[in-house]
């Protein structure tokens, strides 16, 4: 069965909605990327609709960290993710999403970029 990113079926009153279809290809959703923290990087293309090519990351070692007091990109190496507002057990399974916070050797950071989707993690180091 694959995932789909139809209506819901049921009403918000909980009444059942009947399908007046099946799914469609274009409506398939994908399992998450779920991003971890490793001492390699490992890059996965994926055909999406529209012919276009969209790069999941699986693996991470590197982020690009912007640090806003002298305003420059800088290239980090991650260690770990300290905290993830998605899901609390993804900090445990070092899983790095938008929002996360996660440990370089510049300093704490926290994600701005979709790993699972842009094929890059971007973050600002923020200051404590």
């Amino acid at each position: 069965m694959a995932l789909s990113q139809k209506k819901s079926k049921r009403s918000p009153t909980g009444a059942k909605y009947h399908a007046h279809r099946k799914k469609r290809k274009h409506e398939l959703g994908r399992t998450p990327t779920l991003t971890r923290v490793s001492d390699s990087s490992k890059l996965k293309p994926e055909r999406v609709r529209g012919g276009n090519v969209k790069v999941r990351i699986l693996r991470a070692d590197v982020a690009n960290v912007f640090d806003p007091a002298k305003k420059k990109f800088l290239k980090a190496k991650v260690s770990a993710v300290v905290e993830n507002p998605a899901n609390r057990h993804y900090t445990r399974r070092n899983v790095i999403t938008k929002g996360a916070m996660i440990e370089t050797d510049k300093g704490k950071a926290r994600v701005t970029s979709r790993p699972g989707q842009d094929g890059v993690i971007n973050a600002v180091l923020v200051s404590e």
